[in-house]
């Protein structure tokens, strides 16, 4: 076994564990990954000495070590995200003339981790650190669409878990879920967070197919409650931008 494949199925072994629920025996790792035990023992226990990788005797299992969880810390601190979205959103403000957002989850709630503005900017209640209930914003919903049943039923388990800011929106569960059903490729938000303003917004997703933050712009819109507009033209160029953003950050989408 030379260096190089050497590395790549150590690093296909780091990532399979960091897409599993928790700890996995060598014979299944060696079977989902198509490599030979021997190999699978010999890479485990290098990773295991380094650190990337624990050993739990009593489970006959393996999980992510502590050197796993450091690159992972480090990762965060150097804020790649942030900054491999950001020329995607400047692109997308110059393109459409409004305010683009990156948005993550934060439990129920959408958390802001970059603003762009246009050179006329108008004042909205979103901004870098600012959270707002996922269930109303266009990113957290964009977001939520993507995710199991139980897990956006964890986290909104009863009625008391929705915010009403504008008297529009989601306020049951059921509700949420018919909106996220009608929702495709992008999210569209009218009035529920800011009156007189709408949003659009599309999921980028991690090496998994898995949610990992959504891509906005936001414009004043004034409309009654039966508008329904969908703004195709705007959101290809969201989704585009959030496609971007999946291929900076390794990922793919989810299917």
């Amino acid at each position: 076994m030379t260096d190089v494949p050497a590395l790549r199925n150590g690093l296909a072994l780091l990532r399979h564990l960091a897409g599993r629920p928790g700890p996995q025996s060598a014979a299944t790792l060696a079977r989902e990954l198509g490599l030979p035990r021997s190999t699978t023992y010999h890479l485990l226990a290098e990773l295991a000495a380094a650190g990337f990788v624990t050993h739990l005797p009593e489970e006959r299992r393996y999980g992510l070590g502590v050197a796993s969880f450091e690159l992972g810390s480090a990762y965060l601190r150097h804020e790649p995200l942030e900054r491999l979205a950001r020329p995607l959103l400047q692109a997308l403000v110059d393109s459409t003339g409004r305010t683009a957002h990156l948005g993550v989850l934060h439990g129920s709630e959408t958390l802001y981790l970059l603003k762009e503005q246009p050179r006329r900017p108008q004042t909205l209640v979103t901004d870098i650190g600012v959270r707002l209930p996922a269930a109303l914003t266009a990113a957290g919903r964009a977001l939520l669409g993507h995710l199991p049943a139980p897990q956006v039923r964890a986290l909104f388990p009863r009625a008391s878990a929705f915010v009403d800011r504008t008297g529009r929106g989601p306020r049951s569960l059921a509700g949420l879920r018919r909106l996220l059903a009608a929702e495709h490729a992008w999210s569209v938000e009218d009035g529920h967070v800011t009156p007189g303003f709408a949003s659009v917004a599309a999921a980028s997703f991690d090496h998994g197919g898995r949610p990992v933050a959504a891509i906005s712009v936001t414009f004043r819109h004034e409309c009654d409650p039966e508008c329904g507009q969908r703004w195709p033209d705007l959101a290809t160029e969201v989704c585009h931008a959030a496609a971007q953003l999946t291929t900076r950050i390794g990922g793919r989408p989810p299917g």
